[in-house]
């Protein structure tokens, strides 16, 4: 008999057993029992990290996001930015963004998925990159401090959000977001002073 895994040994295991039913099933077809047997666990032990299907879902989704996320470092912001525009439209069009548009599309029948995803959106592992980006250039002199502000970070995700809503496709031409980065994003880095 193998020893018992705890703590953190334990959740990283079950957030890696449902980020695996959410690839393979979708949000829809995960469940508590399909995700402790993948475990090697019991329903008990997700139940008292995460307290419903919706909080488990979320919290994979974020550990699958926080180990895909780009941080691209090219030495310029206008390549940075574009490689993480670029990234994303590759990843919203991946078995993972059809992952998270599973969620999406799950929230919309269920308030607490919903509720939940608009509480953990507001500081997530996308938000964060942009800000560091912003920050590296204001360290090599391309942007003044004052354009790492959260605002200024999410623009360029939130657009290229809007446009997958609008085209109700999942993927964007790449001179849109050409024309995000150029028309926007960096006048708006640049007006930040």
């Amino acid at each position: 008999m193998g020893t018992r895994r705890r703590g953190e040994e334990l959740e990283r295991a079950i957030l890696h057993a449902a980020a695996e039913e959410l690839r393979e099933s979708g949000y829809s077809g995960m469940t508590m029992d399909r995700v402790a047997a993948r475990a090697g666990t019991n329903k008990n032990a997700i139940y008292r990290r995460w307290p419903h299907r919706a909080a488990l879902g979320i919290a994979a989704y974020r550990h699958l996001s926080d180990a895909t996320m780009p941080n691209p470092d090219t030495g310029t912001l206008r390549s940075d930015a574009l490689e993480m525009l670029r990234r994303a439209n590759e990843t919203w069009s991946s078995p993972h963004g059809a992952i998270l548009r599973g969620l999406l599309a799950a929230a919309a029948d269920d308030p607490e998925l919903l509720t939940l995803m608009r509480e953990r959106s507001g500081a997530d592992t996308m938000d964060r990159a942009w800000l560091a980006m912003l920050e590296r250039a204001a360290a090599r002199g391309e942007a003044l401090a004052a354009a790492a502000h959260h605002r200024v970070a999410t623009t360029p995700m939130m657009l290229l959000r809007a446009e997958y809503a609008m085209r109700g496709i999942p993927s964007v031409p790449d001179e849109v977001l050409v024309e995000i980065v150029d028309e926007v994003f960096l006048p708006l880095v640049r007006g930040r002073g």
